[in-house]
């Protein structure tokens, strides 16, 4: 088979969820409806956050953060989806696959990051309360977020990189409707050992580490909140950790859920599907979860619609 030089004109397809012309403006209709959905609601909970004092805190500043990486993770595949949808038309270019891949990594690294960040926020909060605003300092968040961003950028310019130095032949076609790091590499002709290993190795460092830091975390924080002789102070202590278990299983359940699809799954569609769960659905859910179950947040809600409705 004729390999094709990767300066020249490359095309990847992106097989998405149905190739029924009937169901695309449905499609398209249902995936614009959930990325403005997750644009407002991660804004609005950012402006909440901004303009209310009392959130000017450690765990509302990863969160806002948060909230910027799930609208630019969203951005980066959605908008690419609904103009194929709408032009029916699946192709995206070599250039431009590249280019969203390399952010897909780059936002969902940082979404990992900022999860541990958070899991350890709550475990000074509850483990250590009288050395909470010694140790959980401005200085200090902003330098795990900032270390968060270099790692993530690394990592996503690492497998750009090797990305580039593979040759591509015909049939391009990925079983998603984003250019996932996974699928394009088995689209290569080329020898990708050296990818796959790099893959292996750099997710099971800078995915498991945080996960790991995530469970020790909670393992601590369930250890002390189990020996708080108050009922109510056990409830009051878990209630501030139940919307970042919430978002932590969503996030890393549908993560695993792609991967574990791809492995096992012949079906195109319900790989398509897990990849819709992790890259769509999670940005979109996760300001309902801090909206619904926090009550600092809704009592900014309250604040910020009361301010609104008076101007």
């Amino acid at each position: 088979m004729e390999l094709e030089n990767q300066t020249g004109v490359i095309q990847f397809f992106l097989l998405g969820l149905s190739e029924d012309p009937e169901l695309q403006p449905i499609l398209f209709g249902l995936f614009l409806l959930m990325y403005l959905v997750t644009v407002f609601g991660n804004l609005l909970i950012i402006l909440v956050i901004v303009s209310d004092s009392h959130l000017h805190t450690p765990m509302y500043f990863f969160l806002s953060n948060l909230s910027f990486t799930d609208i630019c993770f969203s951005t980066t595949t959605v908008p690419k989806m609904l103009v194929n949808l709408q032009r029916q038309n699946k192709a995206i270019s070599y250039t431009g696959c590249i280019t969203q891949l390399s952010f897909i990594l780059l936002f969902a690294g940082m979404e990992n990051f900022l999860l541990a960040a958070m899991a350890y926020d709550r475990y000074v909060a509850i483990c250590t309360p009288l050395h909470y605003a010694a140790i959980m300092k401005f200085h200090l968040c902003f330098l795990m977020t900032l270390f968060s961003l270099c790692l993530s950028i690394m990592d996503a310019l690492l497998h750009g990189l090797m990305i580039l130095q593979l040759s591509f032949c015909t049939h391009l076609e990925i079983p998603h409707f984003f250019c996932e790091l996974d699928q394009v590499i088995k689209l290569a002709c080329s020898d990708t050992l050296i990818n796959n290993i790099l893959v292996y190795a750099v997710t099971s460092a800078l995915g498991g580490v945080p996960l790991l830091g995530i469970i020790f975390s909670y393992f601590k924080i369930m250890s002390s909140i189990l020996r708080m002789p108050s009922p109510g102070g056990r409830y009051k202590a878990f209630s501030t950790c139940g919307s970042h278990l919430s978002v932590v299983s969503l996030f890393y359940g549908t993560a695993f859920g792609v991967y574990i699809s791809s492995a096992f799954k012949e079906s195109y569609r319900e790989t398509s599907v897990a990849s819709l769960m992790y890259a769509v659905l999670t940005p979109m859910l996760n300001p309902f979860i801090y909206s619904l179950r926090n009550r600092d947040i809704k009592k900014g809600l309250r604040k910020l619609f009361s301010k609104v409705t008076y101007l």
